[in-house]
C-alpha cells in the first residue's frame, strides 16, 4: 500500500490501457455532454474536428478510473483537495487507447491532519492512435494521504 512516506518527489507510474469506442463515446456524451461532436458521427464530420471526438470529461473520467484501479485503491488516499491547470491538448477519437501517467511534484505535511500529508501530482492522459502515443489531457492534483506513522 502506498502511503504519504512513499510519495517522494519524482515518484512516477503509468497505467492503462482503455480503448475508447464509438459506442462508449456516444453513450457517455448522450448522458453527460450531449454536443453533436460527441454524439453524432455525421454532424461531427462537419465540424472542425472532422469526426467524432470524446468529451473531455469522458477522458478525465477514464483516467480517474485507471488511477483508482491501479493506484488510489491501493493507497492511503483520503480524498482530493483540488485540481489545477486542467488542459485538453488534442481530441480523443474512437480507437484511441488511453493510459495515464502521474508524477509526484510536491509533498508536504498537513497542518490540519497530523496523521496525513499532502501529495501534489502532475497527471497526463496519453492516447495511442496506432501511430504513436501523445498527451491528450493534463492537470495537477493535490490529495491527502495517510501516514504510516502519525
Amino acid at each position: 500500500m502506498h502511503r504519504f512516506e512513499d510519495m517522494t518527489v519524482g515518484f512516477s507510474e503509468t497505467y492503462g490501457d482503455h480503448e475508447m469506442t464509438e459506442a462508449g463515446i456516444i453513450a457517455f456524451a448522450e448522458q453527460f455532454d450531449p454536443q453533436p461532436m460527441h454524439t453524432d458521427p455525421e454532424a461531427a464530420a462537419e465540424t472542425g474536428y472532422g469526426g467524432l471526438i470524446a468529451s473531455g470529461l469522458h477522458t478525465v473520467g477514464v483516467a480517474t478510473r485507471l488511477m483508482v484501479e491501479h493506484f488510489l485503491n491501493d493507497s492511503s488516499n483520503r480524498g482530493g483537495l483540488g485540481i489545477d491547470d486542467l488542459t485538453w491538448h488534442r481530441p480523443v477519437r474512437p480507437g484511441d487507447v488511453l493510459r495515464v501517467r502521474h508524477e509526484v511534484v510536491d509533498r508536504r505535511e498537513s497542518g490540519s491532519h497530523p496523521d496525513a500529508g499532502i501529495v501534489v501530482r502532475d497527471v497526463e492522459v496519453l492516447a495511442d492512435d496506432g501511430d504513436g502515443e501523445a498527451v491528450v489531457c493534463s492537470w495537477t492534483v493535490a490529495i491527502l494521504m495517510g501516514k504510516r506513522e502519525p
